[in-house]
Parts: structure tokens; C-alpha cells; sequence
């Protein structure tokens, strides 16, 4: 299907309309649907892996690669058995990894389309809102300041606009455009507002053309980067005891290809091949709790940057605020008419981009029915740059003149007697401030064309129900809260006192006036700082970034346009209800409810994915740790293998296949914030591990030397005891009070009972191995319970042990001699 063109690039305005088949009133919903069927959506199109690739990409890696080369094996020695149920694993792991990945992709999808872009088209002379997707070449559309242009654009006549087309083009500043002028696809509107039309959608827009045709890889999050950094670590021990295991038992005259097999499916059911699984699972599931919280989440590793998150950033208005505006007291120069004020204050206002403020002070005239009398021929809206609106005025009569509202410095500034006027108007600003009321200042011309300052409006906007007790809540989970505002610093201070924060507001100038030497005084101040008073966008930027710098995990909340470059800077964006395109395009997660309420709910469920993750990488550690320590010091102190290649390959699929529902698992919400500590983790579950393989080896040798079983016995029963004593050590590591501290999930129990369960049956009644019958299976069972409490003490001992400053710098130490080793 064909995309929008858009031919006339170079041509004038009246040839684009000319060339388009189309007016300055837009297109009939008849022809925009028979154009949307000639041209297609206005997207590219994504690049969708063909399912059947996604299938077969797990058949093709370094550890498929290792189980192939385990079934080849088989194969060539014509072990059938072995090669039957290799093939059921490689099989299995390759179902298992596509559905959870298909599914945690789709949830994402999902979540990702009800945040679809809409837009503002002329369709039967009428303004009505359409998708983004929908719009055709000839659509006449309205942008506004924030909005994320869904299309190329020509611009009908208005005033300059300023353009962030960074993204497209790596421009450092915005450009500015003017009537007849093009304007791209995917640019950000600065400043301004205008109707334009339609020249080119989809792929043949100017973005589409230079879009790269590969998905562009996502930063790696600090979960991915320590679970690699695990794997690593138990591939290392791997290569290094198999390597030993293949040089001595080919020098002691074994069948080097079945050594080789044995190696391979040893290393296989000792990597966790479960991990990105187990990961993808816990992610998406975090996801879809909170999408029914209405937060939806657009990358999902944000989730366990909250759980590190221990400094949220917020913006004010409409978010720790109401965003409900009310007018107070008017207050004018003398022989002004507060209600004329108001009047001028509204003729300088618009209704139809529906402003709070603009809409506040309509509302607040007496008879809103006398703006009928008045004609408005230029209408230049608010922007942060200019700080006011303007308008050109005709009354009933023929009059014509000037009114603006904004900043009252901004329209001070515009009064010829500003030095008369401004101590008395300096003074009602600050009294306003004090009290938490934003002013607005109001100024008209005059016969001579000359502007008259008439006198300030108070606005104040109320803090939301919830913000105080959300803020709260955020300090008991070790997260506080800085908030950032635009409004003055006395503004900024009331509001503080009345939301519970500190009153050690800094005003925001400080970043532009500080000199390089004194940098780091100021990212003191930013640190101890409880808010920040009339901030730029670039400020907000430079407080994020200052915080990281500190070693702080930030997150930063945020609504429009001058919050994009911090909430894309901050470790994890959170754009609030009823953000701009561009801040949900910067952001991480989105709200659809306002206020931060359920900014608490994340933090605490990202905190429980948190653990589940830690405690599965714990015990996949001290299971990875036992199985090859114990394989490697059986084989080469009695010259027997302990396992058949069967049971190796049984505890891969059994086991690992259970794992998969830790995601589901019932952890307690931490109190601290929690980040990846892999000194912790690689010292407490190698310790673990290490417990485990005197465990094993104990029964190993009381079965095998001292009662003298028959060798296949002893191998069931070594694998019933590694099966069952596995499944037990995830109960051990789940949490880390004693095991009965909080009780397991329910998908959990069923899970990892029904993984015991199937390994009991095998090794009772003898299914692929040698029985053992019901005694000995009750031995295994009273024998890896004893251990179960044992590792359970042992835990909580190590947690105690570990806590102290100076283990802490011993473990820092092995850390960086591991590094070395490893090469990281």
C-alpha cells in the first residue's frame, strides 16, 4: 500500500493547495477515508519479525548451539534415549522462550496503542479530533505549542513559529518557520500555534524517508547488565571445571565423544537458560498491574529503574496542583474598573485551545455575553518565551486597540510610566506570592496606541487532595520529593508549606549566574534544595543530570513540552495526565489518572519485581555452584559420574521450566530503595552453593562408599535429592527473614510442587533411571528437608555477616579482582 507523497516540497502555498486537490477549509470525511485508502495510515510501518524467524531464533545461539552439538553427539554414538529427550529440551526451552516473548511483546503493544496520537483536523468545514494514523494528504490541521507534528506540513499565515527539529535533523537549536514554509514530521512546536496542510504522511514523510529500517537497540538497564554479568561468571566456572572434567577423563581412557556429550549437557543444565524468560515474564507482568492502575508503561526496564529510584522530581501545576484555577481579588491603578480589567484580561484570552487560565477568566466576567461586542482580527498566544498574549482588537463601535495579560514584570515592561507605577505593583505581586497566588498583569492601549498597565489578576491553583499524603508516602518509602515550578520563588515556597516540603526554595537564576568555579557549591544546593522557583526547561535538565552526577537514581514527572529533554534524561520519565506528545514521547511511563498517587503503587510493585528477580539470580547461582563443584570433585576423586546425561537434562527442563513463576511470587515492599548489589550476590550464593556441595557430596558418599548401593541407584538418588533440594532452595532465597516470613504465592506452590512431584515419581518408580522405591524416596525427601532448615540459618546468618561495613569491603575487593579476570 502507498504512503502520502508529497511532491511539491519547493512549491508556493497556493500550488501545494493547487496540487493537493484541496482548501483552507480542509477535506470532506468522504474524501479523507477514500485518500486513507489510496495512501494508508499516516505511520511507518513497524518491522515486524516474522514468526516463524522468532521461532527458529532459538534454535540458533551459543547455548542452542551447545545442546545441537549434545543431540549430534548422541546421534553418533546412538544413544537414542539421551537423544530423545536432549531434543524434548532443546524444543521445550525454544516453546517456552517464544511464548513468553510473543506475549510480553503483545502486552507491550497493547499498552503502547491506547497512547495513540491524535490530531486536530478541518473534515466538513468543522474542527473535529482525528488520529494522527488517519491523516491523509490535503488533511488541514491545527498545531500548538508541545504538539509532536504528526505530519510534513505547509504553513497557512500565521505568526513565526519556533521549531525543535533536533530529533530529525541534530539541529542543537530551534528553527524558526514562517507562513508557506515546511515543517516536518516528528518536530516538536516550541512556540506558537497555526493551520497548515497536509503534504506528506507515512513513509514518504520527510522522518519516514530518513528512519533507519533496523529497530534501534534500547540502552541496557541495570538489571540486564548484572544478570549478564552472573551468566558470565557461572560460564567462566563452567568452561573452566568442564575443561577439567574432559582432560581427566580422557586421559583415564573414556570415549572422548560421550565425555564431550556429557560436558555439553552439563554446562546446559548448569547456565541459566531460564533467565531471559524468567525476566521477560516479571517485566511484563509488572506491566499489565499497573496498566490497570492507569499507568501505562512504554519501556518496560523503567520498571526496575523505580525500584532504585531515592529522588522524584516533580512539576507543580496539574500535578501536585489541581490545575483548577479560581480568581481572586482583582486588584487595579487607580480609576481603572476591576471589571473593565477583566474584560481586557478576557479579549486577550481564547477559548478554543480550552486554557486553564485563558478559560479561568473567561468564565470569572460577569456577563460573558459582552465579548460579542468585540471583534478579534490577530490573536498571538502565550508562550514560555514571551511570557503574555496579545490581541488586536475592533469593538461594536469601530474602535480599534491592544490588550495583553502574562507575567506582570513582562507587562510592566510595556508601560511608558513603569518607573511610576512599578513599587506599588512590585509590592502586590509579592503580597500575592506570599499568600500563594499567581498574578497576572493586564495592560491595554490607549487612544495614541500607547500601552496602559490596568493591574494584576490573582490566580491560585489549589494543591490536589492526595499530594500532600502521596509525598508523604514517597519519603517513608526513601524516595523525597524536590518540586520544580516556574513560578516565582515566593509562589513556589507557599506551596511547599502547604504540600508538607521544606521552605529552602532556590530561584533557578542561580544556574545561569553561577560561575564554573563554584559548580559543585551548587550541586550541594540542588541536592539539599526542597523546590525550585522559576525554572527554564533547561534547568530542569540540568537538576536531573546534577542529581545523577550525585549518584542518585532520578525520576522525573512532567506534562509538557519544556519537560521532554528532563524526563528523557531522568532514569525514569513520568509524563502525568494530560501531557504534550512530546513529553509522552520522552517519557518511560505514562499517567491516565491525574495526581502521583499511583506513582507509589509503581515504586512499590517495581520493588517487589525487584526481589523476585534477586532472589532468582541468588538461586540460580548456588544451584549452578552445586551441581558443577559437586560433578567435577565426584568424577575426579572416584572416577564416576555421579548423573547420567538423563537427569542433567531432566533438571534443565523440570526445574528451570517452574522458574518461570517466581514472577508471580508474594514478596514484602521494601522500605529503601534497592539497587543491584553483585558483591552481595555473588558472595552470598557462592557461599550457599559451596554449603550445597558438601550437602550432595555427604550423600553422595554415605550412598556410593559407606552403605555401597549399586552405582545407577546412587545416581537417582543423587538426582532426586538435586531435584527436590533445588526446588527448596528457591524458598531459602525468596526472602530474607526465615522461609516462613511470607508465604509463597499460590501459581508459585503449584508450580515448583508439581517440578518435585514429577521428579519424585521418576526416581520412586524408576522412569528413565534406576528405582529407588518408596524408603529411599522418603530418605531423599526427610534429608534435603534437614538441609532446607540448615540453609535456611545459614541465610540468615550470612545476611547478618554481610551487613557489616567490613565484609562489605572485602566482598568490593573480590569484585574488582573478578573483573579483572573477566575482563569487564
Amino acid at each position: 500500500m502507498n504512503s502520502g507523497t508529497a511532491k511539491p516540497q519547493g512549491s508556493s502555498l497556493s500550488e501545494v493547495i493547487k496540487q493537493l486537490e484541496t482548501s483552507p477549509d480542509g477535506l470532506s470525511q468522504e474524501e479523507a477515508q477514500n485518500r486513507l485508502k489510496q495512501y494508508g495510515y499516516n505511520e511507518l510501518e513497524d518491522k515486524k519479525v516474522n514468526t516463524l524467524m522468532m521461532l527458529l531464533s532459538y534454535f540458533w545461539g551459543p547455548m542452542p548451539w551447545m545442546i545441537e552439538a549434545a543431540i549430534i553427539l548422541c546421534a553418533l554414538v546412538q544413544d537414542w534415549v539421551d537423544f530423545g529427550i536432549i531434543c524434548f529440551l532443546l524444543i521445550g526451552n525454544a516453546a517456552i522462550g517464544f511464548t513468553e516473548e510473543k506475549s510480553a511483546g503483545d502486552a507491550v503493544a497493547a499498552l503502547k496503542a491506547q497512547l495513540a496520537r491524535q490530531a486536530t483536523a478541518k473534515r466538513d468545514g468543522q474542527w473535529k479530533t482525528v488520529l494522527a494514523r488517519e491523516l491523509v494528504p490535503g488533511d488541514v490541521i491545527r498545531i500548538k505549542i508541545g504538539d509532536v507534528l504528526p505530519a510534513d506540513l505547509k504553513l497557512f499565515d500565521c505568526d513565526p513559529l519556533t521549531i525543535d527539529q533536533a530529533a530529525l535533523t541534530g539541529e542543537s537549536l530551534p528553527v524558526t518557520r514562517e507562513t508557506g514554509d515546511l515543517v516536518y514530521s516528528g518536530s516538536i512546536l516550541k512556540k506558537g500555534q497555526a493551520e497548515a496542510v497536509v503534504t506528506s504522511t507515512g513513509v514518504n514523510t520527510f522522518f519516514g524517508k530518513t528512519a533507519k529500517l533496523v529497530t534501534e537497540a534500547e540502552s541496557t538497564d541495570h538489571l540486564q547488565e548484572t544478570v549478564l554479568k552472573l551468566s558470565d561468571y557461572l560460564i567462566i566456572i563452567n568452561i573452566i571445571l568442564v575443561a577439567i572434567i574432559l582432560l581427566v577423563r580422557v586421559h583415564d581412557g573414556d570415549n572422548f565423544v560421550q565425555v564431550l556429550k556429557y560436558c555439553l549437557v552439563l554446562t546446559v543444565a548448569s547456565i541459566p537458560l531460564a533467565t531471559p524468560t524468567v525476566l521477560a515474564v516479571t517485566m511484563a507482568i509488572g506491566a499489565q498491574l499497573l496498566a490497570k492502575k492507569n499507568a501505562l508503561v512504554t519501556r518496560l526496564a523503567a520498571i526496575d529503574e523505580l525500584a532504585g529510584v531515592d529522588m522524584l522530581c516533580s512539576d507543580k501545576t496539574g500535578t501536585l496542583t489541581l490545575n483548577q484555577l479560581s480568581l481572586g481579588d482583582p486588584w487595579t491603578l487607580a480609576n481603572v474598573d476591576p471589571e473593565e480589567m477583566l474584560l481586557s484580561a478576557a479579549l486577550a484570552s481564547s477559548s478554543e485551545d480550552h486554557d486553564p487560565i485563558d478559560m479561568t477568566i473567561i468564565n470569572g466576567l460577569k456577563n460573558p455575553d459582552q465579548l460579542q461586542n468585540y471583534q478579534i482580527t490577530h490573536f498571538i498566544p502565550f508562550d514560555p518565551v514571551r511570557k503574555r498574549t496579545e490581541a488586536e482588537i475592533i469593538s461594536h463601535d469601530g474602535t480599534t486597540f491592544k490588550t495583553s495579560k502574562g507575567a506582570p514584570q513582562v507587562i510592566l515592561e510595556l508601560s511608558p510610566n513603569k518607573e511610576a507605577i512599578a513599587p506599588q505593583v512590585n509590592a502586590q505581586i509579592d503580597a500575592l506570592a506570599q499568600r500563594g497566588y499567581r498574578a497576572l498583569g493586564v495592560a491595554r492601549t490607549n487612544i495614541e496606541g500607547e500601552w496602559e498597565f490596568l493591574g494584576i489578576l490573582s490566580l491560585f491553583d489549589p494543591p490536589r487532595p492526595d499530594s500532600q499524603i502521596t509525598i508523604e508516602n514517597a519519603r517513608k518509602l526513601g524516595v523525597p520529593l524536590k518540586m520544580i515550578t516556574g513560578d516565582q520563588v515566593a509562589i513556589a515556597k507557599e506551596t511547599c508549606h502547604q504540600l508538607g516540603l521544606g521552605q529552602n526554595v532556590i530561584d533557578a537564576n542561580i544556574f545561569r549566574e553561577t560561575p564554573a568555579s563554584q559548580m559543585s557549591q551548587l550541586a550541594r544546593e540542588i541536592k539539599y534544595a526542597d523546590g525550585f522557583g522559576q525554572v527554564f526547561p533547561e534547568d530542569k535538565f540540568h537538576i536531573v543530570e546534577s542529581l545523577q552526577k550525585q549518584g542518585y537514581i532520578v525520576a522525573m514527572t512532567g506534562d509538557g513540552v519544556n519537560d521532554a529533554p528532563a524526563l528523557k534524561q531522568s532514569s525514569a520519565g513520568i509524563a502525568v495526565s494530560g501531557a504534550t506528545d512530546a513529553a509522552r514521547a520522552a517519557a518511560d511511563i505514562v499517567l491516565l489518572t491525574p495526581g502521583l498517587s499511583v506513582i507509589i503503587d509503581a515504586i512499590k510493585l517495581s520493588r517487589q519485581i525487584f526481589l523476585r528477580m534477586q532472589s532468582y539470580c541468588v538461586y540460580r547461582v548456588v544451584e549452578t555452584v552445586r551441581i558443577l563443584f559437586f560433578v567435577t570433585i565426584a568424577i575426579l576423586v572416584y572416577g564416576s559420574y555421579p548423573v547420567t546425561v538423563v537427569m542433567l537434562v531432566l533438571l534443565a527442563l523440570i526445574n528451570d521450566g517452574s522458574m518461570v513463576t517466581i514472577a508471580y511470587d508474594n514478596t514484602k515492599i521494601p522500605k529503601q530503595p534497592q539497587r543491584w548489589n553483585l558483591t552481595f550476590i555473588l558472595s552470598f550464593a557462592t557461599f550457599l552453593g559451596l554449603v550445597g556441595v558438601i550437602e550432595t557430596f555427604l550423600l553422595y558418599y554415605y550412598t556410593e562408599i559407606y552403605l555401597k548401593l549399586s552405582h545407577e541407584m546412587v545416581q537417582t538418588l543423587i538426582y532426586l535429592h538435586l531435584a527436590v533440594g533445588g526446588m527448596m532452595t528457591i524458598y531459602v532465597t525468596r526472602v530474607q527473614g526465615p522461609f516462613w516470613s511470607v508465604p509463597p504465592a499460590k501459581t508459585m506452590l503449584m508450580a515448583t510442587g508439581l517440578s518435585v512431584a514429577i521428579s519424585t515419581i521418576l526416581g520412586w518408580f524408576g522412569i528413565l533411571m534406576a528405582p529407588v522405591g518408596f524408603w529411599w524416596t522418603l530418605a531423599s525427601w526427610g534429608y534435603a528437608f534437614v538441609w532446607f532448615l540448615i540453609f535456611d540459618w545459614l541465610k540468615l546468618w550470612l545476611y547478618r555477616l554481610l551487613n557489616k561495613k567490613k565484609v562489605v569491603m572485602l566482598g568490593q575487593r573480590y569484585l574488582r579482582i573478578w573483573k579483572q579476570f573477566s575482563g569487564d
